[in-house]
């Protein structure tokens, strides 16, 4: 179930600010409170989704469309793509999914190392 008073939620209703990187019809991207990177962007579907599966599953083609081209017009908009970066979403609390609406992280600014630690 979707939780209309998460975090997110409150942004794209505007009862609390965030820093905007893009708005789009169907996404909105904006700085993390606490970022992870010297750039961390998050960019999150309009529509009440909570997780991947959720938006793949019931979401139309045409904000599944316009999700997706938000991410990468966010990744020009912050000038990332030369150097490269990381696009994440965590599922799930095992994944450390806090916010319970979808959302992926672009990380930029720095090397970000492997994606998981190496085990032996």
């Amino acid at each position: 179930m979707y939780d209309q008073a998460n975090v997110f939620a409150k942004i794209l209703r505007k009862e609390i600010p965030a820093k905007v990187v893009l708005e789009t019809e169907y996404a909105l991207a904006f700085h993390d409170v606490h970022p992870q990177a010297p750039i961390h962007v998050l960019v999150i579907p309009k529509g009440a989704y909570v997780s991947m599966d959720d938006f793949s599953a019931r979401a139309t083609p045409d904000e599944i469309a316009g999700f997706v081209r938000a991410i990468g017009e966010t990744a020009r908009t912050l000038g990332v793509e030369a150097d490269g970066y990381r696009v994440l979403s965590n599922v799930g609390a095992a994944a450390g999914q806090e916010v319970p609406h979808l959302h992926v992280h672009i990380f930029a600014g720095r090397s970000l190392g492997p994606m998981l630690s190496k085990r032996d």
